[in-house]
């Protein structure tokens, strides 16, 4: 039979703790048989916000999508709609915006940048209404940052629209590096 030993060199006085389930049912947790970190929630950052004005922007010019709104941000690692996690790993990131405008769009594009520049395409529309995408993206923990961006082109005023439904943007850590 197998035991479990702890180890590791802790100077805190922090205590580890297995806890039976409250159930009179057997439960199993299978260990993977290998070296490495074991990720547990509280360790996977992921956040979801969404945008709740109207942003008017220019034509034919790419424009950082405002997600004021967070529904939630589990590592603080969302802030002025800019993602910056504090551990390194591959993030599953989606986005999303309801396009308008007072006359017509012609066309729109969605997508991420990272680190300051284009990333991934996650949507090209030929139509108004809305559209979203998403892409895996591998995030070093310290530096790498992510942004959405979209670009229209159309008459009128045109602008991304401020429902929480349609306009958003969304990542959440798969696995660690």
């Amino acid at each position: 039979m197998s035991s479990l030993i702890p180890s590791g060199s802790a100077s805190g006085t922090g205590s580890m703790s297995l806890v039976a389930p409250v159930t009179n049912s057997n439960r199993t947790v299978t260990l993977p048989d290998a070296d490495g970190i074991i990720m547990v929630s509280s360790a996977m950052p992921a956040f979801s916000a969404y945008s709740n004005a109207q942003q008017t922007i220019s034509g034919s010019t790419w424009t950082k999508v405002v997600c004021g709104v967070e529904e939630f941000d589990t590592n603080s690692n969302y802030t002025s709609s800019i993602f910056t996690p504090t551990v390194a790993g591959y993030y599953q990131v989606s986005g999303s915006i309801s396009w308008g405008a007072t006359t017509s769009v012609s066309r729109g594009f969605i997508q991420v940048y990272k680190n300051g520049g284009t990333f991934k395409y996650l949507s090209d529309l030929t139509s108004p209404n809305r559209s979203g995408g998403s892409c895996l993206i591998y995030m070093n923990g310290t530096t790498d940052y992510i942004e959405l961006y979209g670009y229209m082109t159309g008459t009128g005023t045109l602008y991304f629209d401020n429902s929480s439904y349609g306009t958003y943007f969304q990542a959440a850590m798969v696995r660690a590096a």
